[in-house]
Order: C-alpha cells, then structure tokens, then sequence
C-alpha cells in the first residue's frame, strides 16, 4: 500500500466514531422505534444519521399524539440525515421497497412488545410476544449482510425469559453470539416507552435486561 493510501485509510480509521456496539461506518436498521430516542441517540453520537434507517409502527401522525418529544426527536434526525420511515409492521418489512432492499450490519430492535393486553405471566400473551419476536427474525435475517448482526434488547427477569429468544432465532438459521447487559445510561437522550395506551408517553420499569446478538449460521 503507498504512502497516500495508508494516510487515506489512518483517516477513515480516525473518524469513525463508537458507541458501545454500534459504530458511525455501520449501516443501521432499527426497528419499533417508540420517540425516536435510541435512533437520536445514535445519531447524535456519530455527529451524523447518514447510515441510520429507523422505522416505527406507528405512523406519522401517531407518533405525535402518542409522544411528546417525537417531533422534535424526528425534526432532529432528519437534519442529521436519517432515513425515517412510519406505518412498518416487523412482521412485513421485506415488502417494504426500497427502503428494505438493502443489506445492513447492525439491525436493531429495541424491547419487542405486543402491547399491554394482559398481564405479563400470561401464557397467551406470552405467545403474542413470541409471535412478534419470530416475525422479527423471519423478516430480518433477509436484510442483514453476511457479516452483519441482530441485536434485540430485552429483559432478562422472569416471565421475559420465556420468552426464548435463542430458540426464536435457530429457526431462522441465527446464532446466538452472546448477551450482553443493558444499561440505558449509556445511551444518553434514550427514553423507554410503553408505546400504548393512556400511560403510552411513560416510562416502563427495565429492571435486568441485556443486548441478545444473533448472526447467520455458517
């Protein structure tokens, strides 16, 4: 390598930017976004959005009603040049184009919930929630690159834990890599949300909960 290429490349070295798993060279899909603040979060880490697609549920119109700071959070990710799109079901995002004919290194799906119908312990809505999780990865696994992975955070604590995510993911042909904790403190400007109902606009409790990282079977 010549002396001009090795200073190019000590450069783009130079300029990439952390946040504990996620890096401002990689292409980021997130997905369930509740008010945009893990994406803003990000994006304000790396100084840019430029790599971030991040998607909600919920539409446009929705998310302002729902959440006091997502207009703001939205205004300011699309400055930073966020790719930001609404209305998008997990379990048929691959449908979606062009915005999900792309290949992405980190994936990223943020407390996975399929709402507040009964009490968490409940085996029916235990399904619901594996349901949801199961769509994810069907869907998922065909916009991620070879190298790429799909990190899912969740609570850790019973009844989440039956939730199985490992297991969800083998069927998908997904390797559990490993867990990670979670803690929000690193992720300054993120606020958790309920996302329905009255209290949607609200905190919910975290407790223990950790970054699950699944990749491709080889």
């Amino acid at each position: 390598m010549d002396l001009a290429k090795l200073k190019l490349k000590e450069k783009e070295e130079e300029n990439e930017i952390w946040l504990t798993h996620y890096s401002s060279k990689q292409k980021i899909l997130l997905v369930g976004e509740g008010d945009f603040s893990f994406s803003l979060c990000l994006a304000r880490a790396f100084r840019s959005a430029v790599n971030i697609t991040a998607t909600s549920l919920d539409t446009y119109d929705e998310l302002l009603i729902k959440y006091s700071d997502a207009k703001a959070n939205l205004e300011s990710l699309k400055e930073l040049g966020a790719c930001l799109v609404h209305g998008v079901n997990v379990g048929s995002m691959i449908s979606l184009d062009p915005v999900f004919d792309k290949f992405y290194q980190r994936i990223i799906f943020n407390f996975p919930h399929a709402g507040f119908d009964k009490k968490e312990n409940n085996l029916n809505q235990i399904e619901r929630h594996k349901n949801v999780v199961n769509a994810f990865f069907k869907n998922a696994k065909f916009m991620l690159r070879a190298d790429g992975e799909i990190h899912v955070n969740h609570k850790t604590a019973d009844p989440y834990c039956r939730w199985d995510l490992v297991g969800l993911a083998s069927r998908h042909f997904l390797d559990f890599i490993e867990c990670v904790d979670f803690n929000k403190c690193d992720y300054p400007g993120y606020n958790n949300k309920r996302g329905s109902g009255m209290w949607c606009d609200q905190p919910f409790w975290l407790g223990m909960c950790a970054t699950f990282k699944f990749k491709f079977k080889y």
